[in-house]
């Protein structure tokens, strides 16, 4: 298993599990196989997998269920969840920061999940038509009542972190990353720099580089993985403060993501890989 992050005093493994796909198509709705939902979930923590990331909006509400179902009480297991995005059909989510549907977002979620304090609880976006002091305030106020453990963001320039932090501690950081997707480079130094856990979303490089026969396939197949541990394997490689989450409703392809935890890249590869933009 991957190497260990300690964020607000709660140490997990780096290499942790998604929640998104365990939802149905657009993210809406229940799973097509409910079954095969909580084997996954229940497989990834027998797996060694001690950090599940969650949203209220996966669903909505369905994902939260379901591993309240597969895993209460957690024991070491630490759930994080996010609140901040409107659900009003498949494939659609409307920012909503306002500081009373957090509270309530996060009064929920305590509830679904069945815990008294939330392990990591993160603004899924920052809303643009509500200060964000006003939202980083209300996730203070849940931190100092015990409501939650720690705080994080997502989707967030370095600017916003840092503003963020003028009014309440950052543990982690959510953002696209992947081996083909640097935009978020800024971000992860930045993180690095303070000791926040930073979250790479979509961890696993799709499009022209992960083409069959592409650059990412190649040296895949030279080292006897898939491209998908490549890319996993990569992130973790990558930095002391990456906390890669790639998600799955199916077994086969979460025994095949937890394998890459025990990859180790040579250096020339990971150099390789550095070099690469799609």
């Amino acid at each position: 298993m991957s190497s260990t992050f300690t964020f607000a005093g709660q140490t997990v493994h780096r290499l942790g599990f998604g929640a998104m796909r365990i939802t149905g198509p657009g993210v809406w709705g229940p799973p097509a196989d409910r079954d095969e939902a909580i084997r996954v979930l229940r497989r990834a923590v027998e797996l060694g997998v001690d950090f599940i990331d969650t949203a209220d909006s996966y669903g909505p509400v369905v994902s939260e269920e379901l591993i309240h179902e597969a895993l209460h009480p957690y024991g070491p297991v630490r759930v994080a969840t996010k609140a901040g995005l409107l659900r009003t059909g498949p494939d659609e989510w409307t920012p909503c920061g306002r500081p009373e549907y957090l509270r309530q977002q996060c009064e929920l979620s305590l509830r679904r999940l069945g815990v008294e304090s939330i392990d990591l609880f993160q603004l899924h976006r920052i809303d643009p038509t509500v200060p964000a002091e006003e939202q980083f305030g209300l996730l203070k106020a849940l931190l100092d009542e015990g409501k939650v453990r720690a705080i994080g963001l997502s989707e967030v320039s370095v600017d916003e972190i840092r503003a963020a932090q003028q009014v309440v501690a950052i543990s982690t950081v959510q953002n696209l990353y992947n081996v083909a997707n640097r935009k978020s480079e800024d971000v992860l130094a930045y993180c690095e720099e303070q000791g926040i856990g930073f979250i790479p979303w979509f961890p696993v490089a799709a499009g022209r580089l992960a083409r069959p026969g592409g650059p990412l396939d190649t040296a895949a197949t030279e080292l006897g993985i898939t491209v998908a541990q490549l890319a996993i394997a990569w992130l973790l490689a990558k930095s002391p403060v990456m906390l890669p989450i790639p998600g799955t409703g199916s077994v086969a392809h979460l025994e095949e993501n937890c394998a890459a935890g025990s990859v180790v890249l040579p250096t020339e590869v990971v150099a390789q890989l550095e070099q690469l933009r799609d």
